[in-house]
C-alpha cells in the first residue's frame, strides 16, 4: 500500500511514458488492464525508497565476514538494540542487505517544522541525517536541541529562509537541531555540517555517515550486477567511460585485484577529483581518472607512445563498461520528476554517438557492457535493436549473474533477445513496507528474492564483438 503519492511528472512527459508502458507489443501480450496496473504500480514504487540498503564490501582491504560484523555492531549502535539483520547474497558475494523497516505510521508530528529540499529529503528516507545545506527552511523559533519535524519540498516551490511554507510537503519523520534557526541562516554565508540529527525516521535505514569509509561503498544493488556482468580480469585494460562518482570504476579494480588497468572518464572535472578520492579512499592504484568528453574519446591519428590519457586508439580495451548519461527515472526515491520532455529525449542521440565510440574503442573478442537506471524503451531496448542492426559485428550475450527480469517489450526485440536483457523493475512487487515483526518471521531466501526486486529501476545488456571484421 502507497505511503506516499505517486511520483508525479510533467505533462508532457507523463503523456510520453504513459504511451510506452501501453505499447501494442504489450499490451498483445499482457492485455490492456494487466499492462496498465503494472504502470500504475511502477509510479506507485519510484516515490519510495528501495526495501533494502545495499552496501559493497571492499573486498580489496577486508573479508565480507569481518566487515559483516562490524557493520552488525553499527547497526545494533544506531537502532539502540533493534536486532536487524545483515544479510549476504549468494550471487553477489561481495554485497551485505540491510533490510529497511518503514513506512511508520505511527509517529507523532511536532509543532516546529523544517523544511529540506527534494534530493536532501530523498537522502533523508534513505538513512541521512539533514545538513544545513539541505535546509530551505525553518519554523520562527527553533533552537538547538528543539525536536523538529522534517518534511520535504518536492516540487522546489519553498522560499530559502521562510518562516512557514503551506505548499506540496511530505513528512519525513522526526529529528532534534543541531542549530538555531539565526545559525542555519547566518548571514556571514552558509554553514556547513549536520543540522538535523534523525531520531524518528518515518523509513529507519542506517546512516553511512563515517561507518568503515575505506571498507563500505553504499550502491544500489543493480549498480553492483552492471561490474559482475562485464567480468574484468587481471591484467585487462578496461574502460568506463562515464565514470563519475567512480562506485563501478572502483568495483572493476577490486574485482580484477587490483591488477591490471582500469581507465575512468567523465567531461565534468569535480566528478573525476570525486573518482580519484575514491579509489584513493579504497586503496585502489590500478585506477587512472581522466576529465575528457567520451564522445571524443577515439583517437583518429597516431598517438605518442607515453600518452596515457585519451583520445584511444580504435581497439585500445579488452572491456568497456557504458553506464551511459540518462534521464535517471528510475532512481527511488522520487516524488516529482521535473525534467522536461526534450531533456528526455535528448538522452537517445549522446547514448549512440558514447555507443558509438565504445564499439570502435573494443578489441575484437572484447566485452561491452551497456547499463541506463532508466524506464524508457528509447534508451534501453530501442537502443540494443539499434545497435544490432547498426554493428554486425556485436551479439549480445548472457548475463551472470541474472537477477533482474528480462527486457521490456516494444522496440521489436525477439523473446530470445528479450530474455539475453536484464531489466530491474520496481514494480515486479508488491508495495508493502517492513516492520520489525514480519521482518522477524521472514526467511532469509524471501529477504534476498525481494530485494533482488524492489530495488532501482535499471538495465543492462551485455554484447560481445565477434573477432571477424
Amino acid at each position: 500500500m502507497s505511503f506516499f503519492p505517486k511520483i508525479v511528472f510533467q505533462y508532457e512527459v507523463e503523456e510520453y511514458l504513459t504511451k510506452v508502458f501501453r505499447n501494442n507489443e504489450l499490451i498483445t501480450s499482457l492485455g490492456t488492464q494487466e499492462a496498465e496496473n503494472k504502470y500504475q504500480s511502477l509510479l506507485s514504487h519510484l516515490s519510495h525508497p528501495p526495501g533494502f540498503t545495499t552496501v559493497r564490501v571492499n573486498t580489496h582491504l577486508a573479508s565480507v565476514k569481518h566487515v559483516k560484523k562490524l557493520l552488525f555492531e553499527e547497526i545494533q549502535k544506531q537502532f539502540k538494540g533493534l536486532c536487524v539483520p545483515v544479510l549476504e547474497h549468494p550471487k553477489l558475494q561481495d554485497i551485505l542487505l540491510i533490510p529497511v523497516i518503514g513506512p511508520r505510521r505511527d509517529l507523532k508530528k511536532h509543532a516546529s517544522e523544517v523544511i529540506v529540499g527534494a534530493q536532501c529529503g530523498y537522502a533523508v528516507l534513505r538513512g541521512a541525517h539533514v545538513y544545513v545545506p539541505g535546509i530551505v527552511s525553518t519554523s520562527r523559533f527553533v533552537k538547538s536541541g528543539d525536536l523538529v519535524s522534517v518534511y520535504s519540498d518536492i516540487e522546489g516551490k519553498c522560499k530559502r529562509g521562510a518562516k512557514e511554507f503551506d505548499g506540496v510537503k511530505i513528512f519525513l519523520g522526526n529529528g532534534i537541531s543541531e542549530l538555531s534557526r539565526s545559525e542555519i541562516f547566518s548571514s556571514s554565508g552558509p554553514l556547513k555540517g549536520l543540522g538535523i540529527r534523525m531520531i524518528e525516521p518515518v523509513y529507519l535505514s542506517p546512516s553511512f555517515d563515517n561507518v568503515l569509509p575505506s571498507h563500505l561503498f553504499l550502491q544500489n544493488l543493480p549498480s553492483v550486477v552492471v561490474s559482475h556482468i562485464l567480468n574484468p580480469q587481471p591484467g585487462e585494460k578496461i574502460l568506463d567511460m562515464c565514470a563519475a562518482p567512480g562506485g563501478k570504476t572502483t568495483h572493476l579494480a577490486t574485482l580484477m585485484h587490483d591488477r591490471g588497468e582500469v581507465i575512468a572518464m567523465d567531461k565534468i572535472a569535480n566528478k573525476v577529483k570525486k573518482i580519484k578520492q575514491n579509489a584513493e579512499l579504497l586503496q585502489l592504484n590500478c585506477i587512472k581518472a581522466f576529465c575528457y568528453d567520451g564522445t571524443k574519446a577515439l583517437s583518429v591519428e597516431k598517438r605518442e607512445d607515453r600518452q596515457e590519457g585519451p583520445p584511444f586508439l580504435p581497439e585500445s580495451f579488452d572491456r568497456i563498461l557504458l553506464d551511459a548519461p540518462c534521464s535517471g527515472m528510475g532512481q527511488r526515491p522520487n516524488m516529482a520528476y521535473s525534467s522536461t520532455l526534450k531533456e528526455v529525449t535528448s538522452y537517445q542521440p549522446l547514448q549512440r554517438k558514447l555507443f558509438t565510440v565504445a564499439v570502435k574503442l573494443l578489441k575484437p573478442g572484447g566485452v561491452l557492457v551497456y547499463s541506463t537506471c532508466t524506464i524508457t524503451l528509447s534508451e534501453n531496448e530501442e537502443q540494443v535493436a539499434w545497435a544490432l542492426k547498426t554493428f554486425p559485428c556485436l551479439q549480445l550475450h548472457p548475463q551472470e549473474p541474472h537477477i533482474g527480469g528480462e527486457g521490456m517489450k516494444g522496440a521489436g526485440l525477439s523473446l530470445d533477445k528479450l530474455k539475453l536483457l536484464q531489466r530491474f523493475d520496481p514494480s515486479a512487487v508488491t508495495l508493502q513496507g517492513m516492520d520489525i515483526n514480519s521482518l522477524q518471521d521472514s526467511r532469509e531466501d524471501d529477504l534476498i528474492s525481494l530485494a533482488n526486486k524492489d530495488c532501482i529501476g535499471f538495465f543492462i545488456a551485455k554484447f560481445i564483438k565477434s573477432n571477424s571484421k
